[in-house]
């Protein structure tokens, strides 16, 4: 049966799923959603004898039915290939009682390269299978890792451009130097005086002004998303819950149907809300514990059902997740209000005009799997710390703000279900907040020097990521302010 997509905001709005990647956000500032989650046909102890490929293809085979076995199966082989450094993918670390789930051994170093490999390759498909001619411009905005893995996947592929707004003080010396050093004919990086919400509420105009399309498609471009709100970021995330829980039951850590609990460090609700479908499409997961830093407009929002963007905006040490407005938690919201468009728009055009919006009681009692939790920066540093002295191993800032708020809820409920920390970037991506966490001796080293530090303390090696960008010219200088993001691409493209 095809899977059809259709927007949060009407339900009028209906696509397939190779439509859905290629326009990324709904015509009608939505996101497209599948209209039921299908259910996992395959006994998840027959996917614990597949590799990930083989799984990834089980999943997203009934999420993107338009695509053919073969088309499918080609993205998959290009995407999960010789780029990760380690032969299973995603590798699990049982460390102090939990579980790690590394995702971050593609080739920008974070979790973003899991769904970032496999796009492009989605889209090109896409676009062939659409009739599509015109040249595809990817405009992302990034709070550190999603830029990166974005233009290292789009990278001289052919039929595509690529631009990426990231906040100029808002990401890592890596998470920088990463982007602008980013060879390709066809990628441009700019960096905006703002946040991160600003450069996405104006990728977010750019997608929605009809005249800018119109423009675009008279000089034979069209626009795409390689943010998560494109479902093609998605549901490849999807892939790697499923992979976790066979692991674990390959393992005998699980005996099957056993339920597990899955942490996330959460930022733009993209990576928990995949772990949620996961749920909803038959993966036996008990908790989502979503955990957030500072900017804990997520954990208001699980403990009051009131979601308030109206706050500081904190800058913390893992900027991936500093972040006020959740695009994705629209989705989740859409589903708990019954998938009621008329509904969810409202809430979202509240969220627009005032900044805030409250869900009734009875959504929030769809709410029930999730729990919300936070960690401050200290903490943060504590739990790096803390692990590091008592195991040996080392966790970036991300992975540590999950680490803490699972302490809490363990310490909270008493449940000691087997769990799943998402790990979602490389300790090396965030060096000196980590090698500073661990003794502060290590403030006075250079970006470099601590990443030399880190391979010896940690026993691991310099991943090639890092290497790569350790005398990498600069090529992308490009600044502008947040009000002028339009006007920059159209300078960009020559409109």
């Amino acid at each position: 049966m095809e899977m059809i997509y259709q927007s949060t905001r009407n339900a009028g709005e209906q696509v397939t799923a190779s439509e859905a990647i290629l326009k990324g956000l709904a015509s009608d500032g939505g996101l497209f959603v599948p209209n039921e989650i299908p259910v996992f046909s395959i006994p998840f102890t027959r996917m614990a004898e597949m590799d990930y490929r083989e799984v990834a293809f089980e999943v997203m085979r009934l999420f993107l039915t338009d695509f053919t076995s073969e088309e499918l199966k080609h993205c998959i082989d290009k995407a999960y290939d010789q780029k990760f450094d380690v032969p299973e993918i995603v590798p699990l670390r049982e460390v102090d009682d939990v579980h790690y789930l590394e995702l971050f051994h593609g080739a920008t170093i974070a979790f973003k390269d899991m769904a970032l490999s496999i796009l492009p390759h989605l889209l090109t498909a896409a676009a062939k299978k659409n009739n599509v001619k015109e040249e595809i411009v990817i405009l992302t905005a990034t709070s550190g890792d999603t830029g990166k893995a974005a233009l290292a996947g789009f990278a001289d592929v052919p039929g595509t451009r690529i631009i990426v707004f990231y906040p100029k003080d808002g990401v890592s010396p890596i998470q920088e130097k990463q982007m602008v050093t980013q060879r390709g004919a066809n990628t441009t990086v700019v960096g905006i005086h703002g946040n991160f919400d600003d450069a996405q509420n104006g990728v977010k105009a750019i997608f929605n002004n009809k005249e800018l399309a119109a423009a675009m498609r008279e000089k034979g471009f069209r626009f795409s998303s390689a943010n998560s709100i494109n479902v093609g970021r998605l549901v490849p995330q999807i892939v790697y819950y499923v992979y976790a829980y066979t692991r674990l039951l390959a393992a005998g850590k699980l005996k099957e149907g056993e339920r597990l609990n899955v942490v996330v460090p959460t930022g733009n609700f993209g990576n928990i809300l995949a772990a949620y479908y996961a749920k909803c499409a038959g993966l036996p997961i008990g908790k989502l514990i979503c955990a957030s830093n500072d900017n804990k407009v997520l954990y208001d929002f699980f403990q009051s059902g009131t979601y308030d963007k109206n706050r500081d905006f904190i800058l913390t040490t893992s900027p991936s997740m500093d972040i006020l407005i959740s695009s994705n938690l629209e989705r989740l919201i859409y589903r708990v209000a019954g998938d009621d468009a008329k509904k969810n728009a409202q809430l979202m055009q509240a969220l627009l005009k005032d900044g805030v919006y409250s869900v009734t009681d009875e959504m929030r009692e769809r709410l029930a799997d999730f729990y919300g939790g936070f960690a401050t920066v200290k903490q943060t540093a504590d739990t790096i710390r803390e692990l590091y002295e008592k195991t040996g191993y080392v966790i970036d800032t991300h992975t540590a703000v999950a680490t803490s708020v699972y302490h809490k809820y363990k310490e909270e409920t008493g449940d000691n279900s087997v769990t799943v920390i998402a790990s979602t970037a490389s300790p090396y991506k965030f060096t000196r907040s980590v090698m500073t966490a661990i003794d502060s001796k290590y403030d006075a080293m250079g970006d470099f020097e601590l990443v030399d530090e880190l391979e010896k303390i940690s026993n691991t090696k310099v991943p090639h990521a890092i290497e790569e960008i350790r005398n990498a010219q600069i090529v992308h200088k490009l600044v502008c302010d947040k009000d002028r993001m339009q006007q920059t691409v159209e300078e960009i493209l020559g409109i």
